[in-house]
């Protein structure tokens, strides 16, 4: 159990069944009357935002949620399928559970998988990743390094923005939090 005062961003707690991340948070103590805590929480299934009002120091559960790595096997029509690398079982998420960070995941990639009980909530990329560009624009005699940026389509079809020198095949490390070209990869 957690008390309401205790509430901070990214706190999770159990509500209707459901897992909820604290948004945002505010204590309010009015002149007349009790204290109470108003907050923006967020479905950690669904994605959906609501807004509810605590009481000061009542007591809600807090969500347990274990984290561990998980393998992306491969994709299923529209889910995708990770597996455990020690007990080899597997979990499934839809393209609409991982989000915008889909873009990013290859077979055989290693990710952080956050689990409530035995149902997974969302997955985790490495900071960075190592992937082949597959379209390019080609570079022109004279690109320099310090010259503008072309868009890149990678092997899992995100779209980057790399620099003019850049060709296709070769291997490019992106940052997934940011969709940044870091370097070449050797």
């Amino acid at each position: 159990m957690i008390s309401s005062n205790d509430f901070r961003t990214g706190v999770s707690i159990e509500l209707d069944g459901s897992v909820w991340r604290v948004v945002e948070f505010l204590h309010v103590k009015p002149g007349k009357g009790s204290a109470f805590v108003r907050t923006k929480l967020k479905n950690a299934q669904t994605g959906s935002v609501v807004e509810k009002t605590f009481r000061a120091g009542e007591s809600v559960p807090q969500a347990v949620l274990e984290k561990s790595t998980m393998q992306h096997t491969y994709k299923d029509g529209d889910e995708y399928v990770f597996m455990d690398m020690e007990t080899y079982e597997e979990g499934r998420l839809s393209a609409a559970q991982i989000g915008d960070r889909v873009k990013y995941l290859k077979d055989g990639m290693e990710v952080s998988v956050v689990r409530w009980g035995d149902k997974i909530m969302e997955v985790e990329l490495p900071n960075s990743v190592v992937l082949e560009v597959t379209q390019t624009d080609p570079g022109v005699k004279g690109d320099t390094a310090t010259g503008g940026t072309k868009p890149a389509i990678v092997e899992t079809g995100a779209q980057v923005m790399v620099p003019l020198f850049i060709t296709i095949g070769e291997r490019i490390k992106v940052d997934t939090r940011t969709d940044a070209y870091l370097g070449r990869e050797q």
